[in-house]
């Protein structure tokens, strides 16, 4: 597989076109951004540590019959994906209050959420990934309804699926973002999931093991990504 011309440069990733037109190539950077880009660092093995546990994480939601971009591992750092025509919609899902639903909504932290919450949020970092419903995707013109349908079914179903792997590493999947897009009509699971998008607690302490340290300085960062797959069986060798 031939790798040609960077196609996108997001905060974290990049992705590059091949010489096969429905085949990208997804390169995980060692650059880690919070708060839409003020705060910014370089991770030693970021890259590296998310593009294995991204692997590991969508060969489980495969095996549980969700569709998804994902194709292989082609280096430390790079897997080979689908091209996708993505939907410019992230879905949220919130099993226990933590992040922006609390400084939103006036919430404590940690509170139990039955059923979990789900928001939609439009993928445009000029505008801080607003929060929108249906209502705005359709009147837009950013997702068909059949296909926000699915989205939201997808949602749920990687849901069930990662909150249960997650409980056998005795951590807590408490919140995560996922992004969809067509391929060849279909609707598949796209981007990534990683720590980075996701927030994750250890089940006894609490323990923020996820993006969030590095938004809140608590120091580590790769390393807890690291813990963290290591509990689930993910190897980094």
């Amino acid at each position: 597989m031939e790798k040609r011309e960077e196609l996108y440069r997001g905060k974290a990733k990049s992705v590059y076109t091949t010489d096969d037109q429905d085949r990208l190539i997804l390169l995980f950077r060692d650059d880690t951004s919070a708060f839409d880009g003020r705060k910014t660092s370089q991770l030693n093995r970021k890259g590296m540590v998310n593009n294995k546990f991204n692997a590991f994480i969508m060969q489980k939601l495969e095996d549980a019959g969700i569709p998804t971009q994902h194709d292989r591992v082609i280096a430390s750092n790079e897997s080979l994906v689908k091209r996708l025509n993505m939907v410019p919609v992230e879905c949220v899902v919130r099993n226990i209050s933590a992040g922006s639903i609390c400084r939103r909504l006036g919430v404590e932290e940690g509170k139990d959420l039955n059923p979990p919450t789900f928001e939609f949020f439009l993928k445009n970092d000029e505008l801080h990934d607003p929060m929108i419903n249906e209502y705005h995707i359709a009147s837009f013109g950013w997702a068909e309804p059949t296909h926000v349908e699915k989205m939201k079914e997808l949602t749920f179903k990687v849901n069930d699926i990662l909150k249960a792997l997650f409980l056998q590493g005795n951590m807590l999947l408490v919140d995560y973002k996922l992004e969809f897009g067509l391929y060849k009509g279909q609707v598949i699971l796209g981007d990534e999931f990683t720590p980075d998008g996701c927030r994750l607690w250890d089940k006894d302490t609490r323990e923020k093991l996820d993006k969030d340290r590095f938004r809140q300085d608590l120091g580590d960062v790769v390393e807890s990504y690291e813990m963290v797959g290591q509990r689930l069986g993910v190897s980094f060798d």
